[in-house]
């Protein structure tokens, strides 16, 4: 894609974004479910991702990108949206085991609501990335509530996703260029 195709297929999403911000505001989703016999989780994807051998990464439709059922790409916030939910089960389960909660079924999902006006462009003020994230646990347990409380609880402090998404770690960025000859003009 080149930058005309690119600004004439974002153009008709700008638009809009402009004269109604809550057009801009979409809730992506992502769902998990637990394994009742291992520290794991399957993640729940649409058909042409569960059928791709890798996972691209484009942007999402809200964005100019194409429709990720047909081209298999996926938008960075599902997957981090996905990452988050595998993490949190993965974590679940583990604190499950040491806390001998038996966990029969179980399902993590998070949603997050963004507004692509930031990421767009569109308004300078409207904020990049999300605007809040929410997880949600069903499990299907005999657990006393007291437990499974303290199991959430366990669970959101050893989740790796989660504290890194709540405590914003320190971040570098750095550029570097190759090709394209001398920089010195020689």
């Amino acid at each position: 894609m080149d930058a005309t195709t690119l600004r004439a297929a974002q153009a008709p999403l700008k638009s809009p974004y402009k004269t109604d911000p809550s057009s801009a505001l979409l809730t992506l989703k992502s769902s998990g479910t637990l394994s009742s016999t291992s520290i794991t989780c399957s993640l729940s994807s649409g058909p042409a991702v569960s059928a791709a051998k890798q996972k691209i990464a484009g942007l999402h439709p809200a964005a100019g990108g194409p429709d990720a059922e047909i081209s298999g790409e996926l938008c960075s916030g599902d997957m981090l949206l996905e990452a988050l939910v595998a993490c949190a089960g993965v974590t679940l389960k583990a604190v499950a085991t040491a806390m001998e909660i038996e966990i029969r079924h179980g399902e993590v999902k998070a949603e997050g609501d963004l507004d692509f006006r930031g990421t767009m462009g569109v308004d300078k003020t409207a904020p990049v990335g999300f605007v809040e994230i929410r997880m949600d646990f069903a499990l299907d347990t005999d657990a006393e509530q007291a437990k499974v409380d303290k199991l959430v609880q366990l669970t959101e402090r050893y989740c790796v996703v989660l504290q890194t998404i709540s405590k914003a770690p320190k971040i570098s960025v750095i550029s570097s260029r190759k090709g394209g000859g001398d920089t010195n003009g020689q």
